[in-house]
C-alpha cells in the first residue's frame, strides 16, 4: 500500500508514468514502490514540489531545523549541494524552478551566479528546461553527457571507482535505497550524499568529509560541469554547470585551508 505523501507526488505529477518519466527510472520501478527510496526523495521533489519532509519525514523531518542545529557554513554547503543535486537528478518542476528564481545573489563569484541562475529560472519554461535535461542526461539511446564517475575516470560505466565508492558507503552506513537502480557514482547521488555529510544526516568528522570530497567528487565532478558549461544542448544547464564548477572549487579550497 502507497503511503499519502507518494500518492501526492504522484498526483502532482500527473500520475505513476508520468513521475517515472520526470525521475528518469522505468515505470514498473515507481509501481512498486510503496514510499519513496531515500535517494529518490530529492528528485521526487524537484519534480512534483512535494517537500522531501513531507515525502520521507523519518529522513528529513530533524533538517527541518538544520540551520540552526548546525554551523552557518555547513547549512549553506548543504543547500548548494541539495540544490545541484535537485538539478542534476531529474529537470525542475516549475515550483523549483520559482525557488530559484528567488535565490538572491551578491558581489561574491558565488553570489553572481546564483543571481544568474535565478535570472535565467525566472525566464525559463518548465517545457524547455525539461527537454534540455532529457537532451543533456538521458537522450535517445544516450545523453550529451553522462553524470557518472565510472564514465569520467575510465571511460566505461559501472567501473572501479563505483566499486570504492561503495565500499567507502558502507563503512560510512550509508545503503543503496530500495528499487533504486541508478549506480551511486552518478553526481546527484554524490552531491545528495555532501549535502547529508555537511548537514550532519550522515554523521561525520570534517576530516571524513574531506576524505570522501578529495576521494570521490574532486577527480571527476568539476570536469563534468565544465563540459555542462560548453555542452550544445545547455542554455539553463549552462548556468548550473557554473554554479557547480565555481562551488566545487570554494570547497576544495576549504578543504586545503581546512588541513
Amino acid at each position: 500500500m502507497r503511503d499519502a505523501a507518494l500518492d501526492c507526488a504522484i498526483d502532482a505529477a500527473g500520475g505513476v508514468a508520468e513521475l517515472a518519466r520526470k525521475i528518469g527510472i522505468a515505470q514498473p520501478s515507481v509501481s512498486n514502490w510503496s514510499r519513496v527510496p531515500a535517494q529518490r526523495v530529492i528528485a521526487v521533489e524537484a519534480a512534483t514540489g512535494v517537500s522531501r519532509k513531507q515525502l520521507r519525514p523519518d529522513l528529513y523531518s530533524e533538517l527541518a531545523v538544520e540551520d540552526d542545529a548546525i554551523d552557518p557554513v555547513d547549512a549553506a554547503r548543504a543547500r548548494e549541494y541539495a540544490l545541484l543535486a535537485a538539478l542534476l537528478s531529474c529537470a525542475p518542476s516549475a515550483a523549483l524552478l520559482g525557488q530559484i528564481a528567488n535565490l538572491e545573489g551578491d558581489a561574491t563569484l558565488l553570489g553572481r551566479a546564483h543571481a544568474a541562475l535565478a535570472e535565467a529560472a525566472s525566464e525559463a519554461l518548465t517545457a524547455g528546461v525539461e527537454r534540455e535535461y532529457f537532451d543533456l542526461f538521458v537522450g535517445f539511446g544516450r545523453g550529451e553527457l553522462l553524470p557518472y564517475a565510472s564514465y569520467y575516470l575510465t571511460g566505461f560505466l559501472n567501473e572501479r571507482p563505483l566499486s570504492r565508492l561503495r565500499g567507502d558507503l558502507a563503512s560510512l552506513g550509508i545503503e543503496q535505497a530500495e528499487n533504486n537502480f541508478e549506480p551511486e557514482d552518478h553526481a546527484a547521488t554524490l552531491c545528495e550524499i555532501m549535502a547529508g555529510l555537511a548537514a550532519g544526516r550522515f554523521p561525520s568528522s570534517p576530516e571524513t568529509q574531506r576524505a570522501f570530497f578529495e576521494k570521490h567528487v574532486t577527480p571527476w565532478m568539476g570536469r563534468l560541469f565544465a563540459d555542462l558549461e560548453s555542452a550544445a544542448s545547455a542554455k539553463f544547464y549552462r548556468l548550473v554547470g557554473s554554479l557547480g564548477r565555481l562551488f566545487l572549487e570554494i570547497e576544495a579550497e576549504a578543504f586545503t585551508f581546512a588541513n
